[in-house]
């Protein structure tokens, strides 16, 4: 059987802070497996892909098809987060879609409505009708622009932050740090009339200022990739999904996916 491939979608490596310890839980505090939250990015065909961000059409269909056929429904993290605090949503499975391309409107949306299901996609208000200038291989992608955005938040997408310009936040000063996090909130509130919910950490990198950063923005939750011991409602852990994913691996992935991510807080699910 083919071993699961690393969840970091790019060759840097998410970072933890090992000195400063996480919240700690309160003594008799219940932990919870983690929820299962898949990482997308891009969605086309016949692209260059050397950082694996890519699915295709055809293979995501597959995946969506995979998870409704076993009773499981994709959902925005923010809605995902909702009903667990509720004591639901053991059928749910959170969707995410980083970097915010123009192909999430066009080819994602589509097949999300298909099999209704919804999602979360963290774009960056700074770079509006650029394009993924951070990654130095493959090719240059268009992202989303302002109409973009609304026209996903319209069409029932859950909106978050991905930072104003895809920068690591453990190598920012103060100001910049504030930028990226609180700037970035209220940029995007500018745009669809609300302040997002959720941030997600680029490149999966996070240290404790990073995460006190985000807090202080009054983003309610935050996704990361493998955030170990920092792990809670501010840095989720996620599961990367490519294009070799069929229903063999995803079935391996989900099974191992309380042994590979820490459990979370239960305070961190029931806010």
């Amino acid at each position: 059987m083919t071993a699961e491939p690393t969840d970091t979608a790019r060759p840097d490596t998410p970072a933890t802070d090992p000195a400063p310890s996480p919240p700690p839980v309160r003594v008799g505090a219940r932990r919870r497996s983690a929820p299962w939250l898949l990482m997308y990015h891009s969605v086309a065909d016949g692209t260059e892909d050397p950082y694996r961000v890519t699915v295709s059409p055809h293979r995501l269909r597959r995946q969506l098809e995979w998870l409704t056929a076993r009773g499981l429904r994709g959902v925005g993290i923010a809605e995902l987060l909702r009903e667990r605090a509720a004591g639901r949503g053991r059928d749910l499975v959170g969707l995410t879609f980083d970097d915010g391309y123009q192909d999430f409107l066009d080819e994602a949306v589509p097949l999300l409505h298909r099999h209704g299901c919804t999602a979360t996609v963290f774009v960056l208000p700074g770079r509006f009708g650029g394009s993924n200038v951070w990654d130095p291989l493959g090719p240059r992608k268009p992202l989303l622009t302002p109409e973009g955005v609304r026209a996903a938040s319209d069409a029932g997408m859950e909106v978050g932050s991905h930072g104003m310009l895809h920068r690591e936040l453990t190598a920012l000063g103060p100001d910049a740090l504030h930028e990226e996090t609180a700037g970035s909130r209220e940029a995007l509130a500018r745009i669809t009339g609300r302040l997002p919910a959720g941030f997600c950490y680029p490149h999966g990198t996070l240290d404790s200022r990073a995460v006190a950063a985000v807090r202080a923005a009054g983003y309610d939750y935050a996704c990361a990739i493998a955030p170990g011991r920092m792990t809670g409602r501010h840095a989720l852990p996620r599961v990367h999904i490519g294009e070799a994913d069929n229903g063999l691996r995803l079935r391996l992935k989900r099974r191992l996916h309380p042994w590979r991510r820490r459990p979370l807080p239960e305070e961190a699910t029931t806010k």
